[in-house]
């Protein structure tokens, strides 16, 4: 299943994308994904936050990466190849001045190892667990270098970050992605739920976040139409209203951690009578989808 058929997926049964990596960069001069003014997060006044923490800027500017865990966190450390869902709010060194931060907004999702943030992310989060808060004081060289990141962040400039860790998603192989056999079948009139594999970690609850592994099929024929397995990338979904396909919301809560279900979903409460031309889903055609539960928080 190509990359660009499951985002498709992905980002129709989300309400809304997770943050773009506006702490991007491959390396400490990338200027491109930095925090801008046209991220919403980074333009907003820190008081409509949620708990945004306080940066405590460190007494002398860092030449070095400088590590703080505030709190140590729980379970599984992340290292080079996991993805860690985090909070947090990023401060000039030099006088605090706030650029970017995305409490009181989706999470944050950057696989270490990957490329996708700047460098003092990328060796300052590794080690840090679900849980955890940490500090992460940056040189320039880690940063964005001498170029800078547009107006937020001029040349040559030290930064400074509180980071919450809200999940840790160890490395994800794709090739152990669950093998089922979907037999077609005649449209259902309301959710049915199974059991493959009972997890016995967190229970997933109405109204909390989940991280999901999906593969979706027709459910008329059996085809598989997308899987977030190839990418390797979990979804983050709210089991709210407006937060996921309905399907989603109401089949979900009550597993637990390290559990999969199976899934079939009234065609009204997955893709409705419109059905899903990204997807290659028919009009009124029910849904079946198998949710591996990779964390809740």
């Amino acid at each position: 299943m190509s990359s660009r058929t499951s985002r498709a997926f992905l980002a129709l049964t989300l309400s809304s994308t997770l943050l773009i990596a506006a702490c991007g960069g491959d390396d400490s001069s990338t200027t491109t994904d930095a925090p801008t003014s046209t991220d919403a997060s980074a333009t907003s006044d820190p008081a409509d936050l949620i708990d945004e923490p306080t940066v405590s800027l460190p007494s002398e500017m860092p030449t070095e990466l400088v590590i703080t865990d505030i709190t140590e966190g729980e379970g599984e450390a992340a290292v080079e190849g996991s993805t860690v869902y985090v909070y947090y709010v990023g401060v000039l060194t030099k006088d605090g001045k706030r650029f970017d931060g995305n409490y009181g907004s989706d999470p944050f999702a950057v696989t270490l190892g990957s490329g996708a943030v700047i460098p003092g992310w990328e060796q300052g989060l590794i080690g840090i667990k679900a849980g955890g808060q940490r500090q992460l004081d940056i040189p320039s060289e880690l940063a964005y270098g001498a170029a800078g990141s547009g107006d937020a962040i001029p040349p040559d400039s030290a930064i400074s970050f509180i980071v919450d860790a809200l999940a840790v998603v160890p490395p994800i192989d794709p090739a152990d992605a669950p093998d089922i056999t979907i037999k077609g079948a005649a449209n259902v009139d309301k959710l049915v739920s199974d059991d493959l594999i009972d997890g016995e970690g967190d229970e997933a609850k109405a109204g909390s976040n989940v991280l999901v592994h999906i593969i979706a099929y027709r459910a008329d024929t059996g085809e598989q139409l997308a899987s977030t397995w190839g990418d390797p990338s979990p979804v983050a979904l709210l089991l709210k209203d407006g937060g996921s396909l309905p399907g989603l919301i109401e089949g979900i809560p009550g597993m637990k951690v390290g559990g999969r279900r199976q899934l079939t979903i009234p065609f009204a409460d997955a893709f409705g009578t419109d059905g899903n031309t990204d997807m290659k889903l028919p009009a009124s055609t029910d849904l079946v989808v198998v949710i591996d539960l990779l964390s809740t928080f």
